[in-house]
């Protein structure tokens, strides 16, 4: 059965910029702090790394009964057991996706246009990933997207929307008002000294 997801901090992985000398470790410290999705996001890693690290990963997100997401790869998530994957625009279609994994895993999708969430939406996905909304240090291929864009789409889709892109502990007081269910970071939890404080305060201050 689909796991019940909280979408409030959704932290995504990037070994390149984390404070600490291990993923695992990086992982757990965000979860104490209240971290409430994690994705498994890994661009250069081969296809025996990926599986060898999601594993690794998926012994602490089950520990902490947090759900554990693939970033593009179905094959990865279905070799772990993964909760799911979250996907691209470039990447398989969530309709295709839907059809492998069936009904019991989740499938996110990025988008950044009312059109495209309502799409993903009426294919199938169970999220959506909307952004870049206040300029991503971490990816450079990214397109943005204006708080009416974020707005509309909230209001287009009956399905959960976390922002990404850019977040940190101050602008994130400027999605408060949103409807949004969370919001999706990487630097802002997994680059801090602390981690654990990090997603505290990025909480605390997302909540008000």
């Amino acid at each position: 059965m689909k796991p019940e997801v909280d979408y409030t901090l959704y932290v995504c992985t990037d070994r390149d910029i984390m404070s600490t000398d291990r993923l695992e470790e990086a992982v757990e410290l965000a979860i104490k702090g209240g971290a409430s999705v994690i994705q498994l996001r890994e661009k250069d890693a081969t296809a025996r790394e990926f599986y060898e690290l999601a594993q690794s990963i998926k012994v602490i997100t089950d520990a902490y009964e947090i759900p554990l997401i693939i970033n593009d790869r179905m094959d990865i998530a279905l070799a772990v057991h993964a909760d799911g994957v979250h996907l691209g625009q470039k990447d398989v279609p969530v309709q295709a996706a839907r059809d492998v994994l069936g009904p019991d895993r989740i499938v996110g999708a990025t988008a950044n246009t009312v059109e495209d969430a309502i799409e993903a939406w009426k294919s199938g996905a169970d999220y959506l990933g909307v952004g870049d909304v206040f300029g991503s240090s971490t990816k450079n291929d990214t397109t943005g997207v204006t708080m009416e864009t974020l707005d509309a789409i909230c209001q287009a889709v009956e399905i959960p929307v976390v922002a990404i892109g850019g977040i940190d502990h101050e602008n994130i007081r400027q999605l408060r008002d949103t409807k949004i269910a969370g919001v999706a970071v990487i630097s802002a939890v997994l680059g801090q000294a602390d981690i654990t404080e990090a997603a505290e305060s990025l909480i605390a201050n997302f909540r008000g």
